[in-house]
């Protein structure tokens, strides 16, 4: 039996670390390409090759070239929304930057190796359409985050539809978890989950009414595994092969507190700050075309995974 070759970049990240025990898990080699600039060696599965390289980066390329790989999934990136509004160009070398260098490689190895790009449905539509957001709805991202996202998805629609790369795109809601980062700018659960342990009351940025559609991470790890395993996609317009992944239910930020210090069963302040530039009101995703498509559906409720991912922490 020929053991497949899977690649996960920023797989040292808590979400491509997770993406990297499920495919250790389902018998696959696996090899994690991460700079660890926010990533975590400690994530890195003890079963996976490690090799150190920065996705914008000659060694990276020559990593996918050269490594026989039959799956690349692509989910290093510059994560953090307010970044990409202060500082759009160091967004655009890494998310579009970086992952053109990959594509480039995907294509130079010679390979029919499949892509499976990290998109985002939280950001990429923008708030001029009426959630849930469909995979065909226009393109209006709030944030230099969301643009580079979709140039990427772009960019592989190109490299499909002129060099025949084989490739889906995955647009994620907001992916929470175990091994999310509390210090960083990106994943207010991981946040909240720190200050509830620390007894610190909660920063809530305008009203706490904006909403997002919060997916567990074992459910994106396990939206990857099937999309390895699809049977492959025509080329053809760039959302035709995008899922959107998430749970299809809108939270807003005052409700997923609650239900977090419910999970924890301990009670924090929550305190207002004015709201933050580029970020969106409402964000939800519908995923009948994951269901359909993938044979996809979160698993994990919102309450279970709040409470999975705060013993995780309290734990630690």
């Amino acid at each position: 039996m020929t053991i497949r070759r899977a690649l996960i970049t920023g797989g040292a990240g808590f979400i491509g670390s997770t993406v990297a025990d499920a495919f250790l898990a389902d018998g696959w080699s696996v090899t994690v390409l991460d700079n660890l600039a926010s990533g975590k060696r400690a994530n890195i599965p003890s079963a996976a090759t490690f090799v150190e390289a920065d996705i914008r980066s000659p060694e990276a390329a020559a990593c996918i070239r050269d490594g026989q790989f039959d799956v690349v999934c692509h989910l290093a990136a510059q994560i953090d929304v307010r970044r990409s509004v202060t500082d759009p160009a160091y967004d655009v070398d890494v998310n579009i930057g970086g992952s053109v260098n990959l594509m480039a490689a995907v294509h130079a190895s010679g390979r029919k190796t499949r892509m499976i790009f990290a998109s985002t449905g939280g950001a990429v539509y923008g708030d001029f359409v009426t959630p849930p957001n469909v995979e065909t709805y226009p393109k209006d991202p709030d944030s230099p985050y969301g643009i580079a996202k979709f140039a990427a998805e772009l960019y592989l629609s190109y490299y499909a539809r002129i060099h025949g790369l084989d490739y889906i795109a995955l647009r994620f809601a907001n992916v929470y978890g175990p091994r999310q980062d509390p210090h960083g700018e990106a994943g207010v659960v991981a946040i909240f989950c720190q200050r509830i342990i620390d007894g610190t009351p909660l920063t809530v940025f305008g009203d706490g009414g904006q909403t997002r559609d919060y997916v567990f991470v074992g459910d994106v790890a396990r939206a990857h595994l099937l999309a390895a395993k699809h049977p492959g996609l025509p080329a053809g317009k760039v959302d035709d092969r995008a899922f959107n992944l998430g749970t299809q239910v809108e939270t807003s930020v005052v409700t997923l507190a609650e239900t977090l210090m419910a999970a924890a069963g301990k009670q924090v302040e929550l305190k207002h700050a004015p709201a933050r530039l580029g970020e969106q009101r409402r964000s939800v995703v519908s995923i009948e075309k994951a269901k359909a498509g993938l044979g996809w559906s979160p698993q994990v409720s919102l309450a279970e995974g709040l409470r999975q991912t705060y013993h995780w922490f309290a734990n630690r």
